[in-house]
């Protein structure tokens, strides 16, 4: 049979076990604990030696299914699921870093990703050093002997950039250093992160992959192309994992001991999320495509950001790494904040919230909101400026959305 499609193999992902009821959409198991035949056994499987589900604090059959689908999908090594995005870019961050260690990341981040790596993990000794991610030469000065990883965004939230993967990629292997992408902003169906040697990816689930936002989640994907013995924090687990010390290092230490476990509930319907995560997001990209032409005739906007656009100088890496879709988030700019509160107030269909990659078409002012808590001095060189919308393309028909704009710029 030919290589099938990235839908049917959400839709036809096998069980890890036969049901006994052949049901055709796995069961959720809203358990806590499981039951082992004698003593002997449950010992066993705290050794190590039995393999079964005991806590569903540690694991559960149904975020069981939803990993091993997300690993076919995603054709990676292994996949951790946990509660938020956020936790699951500190559980990776937690597994690799100690006090004195230090990580390279881009200086464009999501708001509370950067507030993580400026205000949080320093608390904990964990240098972040930022910087621009073009510029291979600028990547390489930071580099130290306690420099462990790369961190970056595939797509900036919401300054919508583009880092080039291929230099990351190879600053990381000569350096010996892993790579890590968040890809929240560009689904598995558009970004092959494998094909560009990304290490590990963090996802916040939550996005795309819920199904329109019914649920919270993040997700952490090792790709099985990291040495896991050059990084010292994972050597332990290397002598008695091998290659999975990294996913052992997360279930049996940090993601065991934090306990940012993504519930049953969450799993079940995240997996059917995924059962629709590609007509979503062409829908979303076509929505998107039409939304800009609007805007950029539009005599009141003053500029329209998405890479998508022939016209962005971003689009090159958006066709190399995204297939030409690096998401369905655009930005664009009116006179004035008080232009944009009530522009923002005027809307019927789309509604002013802060999420991304629902359903419905979500708008918000990140200047005063996401961002507003750092200095004007920070906002300005994270080029967050208080004339800037960000607005994420639902499935509405597009006719509707365009409506809803025109009437509340007039």
């Amino acid at each position: 049979m030919s290589k099938k499609g990235f839908t049917t193999k959400s839709l036809h992902s096998g069980f890890a076990k036969q049901d006994p009821h052949k049901a055709l959409q796995f069961p959720m198991y809203g358990t806590v604990a499981y039951e082992f035949d004698n003593a002997e056994q449950i010992s066993a499987n705290f050794k190590g030696e039995y393999q079964a589900h005991v806590y569903s604090r540690t694991s559960n059959p149904t975020v069981e299914h939803f990993e091993l689908k997300l690993k076919e999908l995603t054709q990676s090594f292994g996949v951790l699921a946990v509660s938020s995005g956020m936790a699951a870019i500190s559980n990776t961050l937690l597994s690799i870093l100690k006090s004195r260690d230090n990580i390279i990341a881009g200086r464009h981040l999501f708001g509370h990703t950067y507030a993580l790596l400026k205000q949080t993990l320093p608390e904990f000794g964990v240098e972040t050093k930022f910087s621009g991610l073009s510029d291979k030469a600028e990547i390489e000065n930071l580099v130290d002997e306690k420099t462990r990883a790369i961190f970056f965004e595939t797509v900036t939230n919401p300054q919508l950039e583009i880092a080039d993967i291929s230099i990351l990629s190879e600053i990381c292997k000569k350096h010996n250093l892993l790579l890590i992408a968040d890809s929240t902003m560009t689904p598995p169906n558009v970004f092959r992160a494998n094909q560009f040697r990304v290490d590990v990816e963090v996802v916040s689930t939550t996005k795309y992959i819920s199904g329109g936002a019914t649920t919270f989640g993040g997700a952490i994907i090792d790709h099985g192309s990291y040495d896991w013995s050059l990084n010292p924090n994972c050597s332990t687990y290397v002598q008695k994992f091998g290659e999975n010390a990294f996913i052992a290092k997360l279930r049996k230490n940090i993601y065991r001991h934090t306990g940012g476990t993504m519930t049953a509930q969450t799993a079940l319907l995240q997996s059917q999320g995924l059962d629709i995560l590609e007509l979503r997001v062409e829908k979303c990209y076509q929505n998107c495509m039409e939304l800009c032409k609007f805007l950029e005739s539009h005599p009141k906007i003053k500029n329209v950001g998405y890479p998508g656009l022939a016209t962005s100088s971003q689009y090159g890496l958006a066709k190399k790494y995204f297939n030409g879709i690096p998401g369905t988030i655009l930005t664009f700019d009116l006179e004035s904040q008080e232009e944009c509160f009530a522009f923002m107030n005027s809307l019927q269909i789309i509604k002013r919230a802060t999420n991304l990659n629902d359903n419905k078409s979500l708008i918000i002012h990140p200047y005063s909101t996401i961002y507003v808590e750092f200095p004007e001095q920070e906002r300005k060189a994270m080029k967050i400026h208080e004339t800037m919308l960000r607005l994420s393309v639902g499935i509405e028909n597009v006719e509707d959305l365009i409506g809803d704009i025109r009437s509340s710029l007039s």
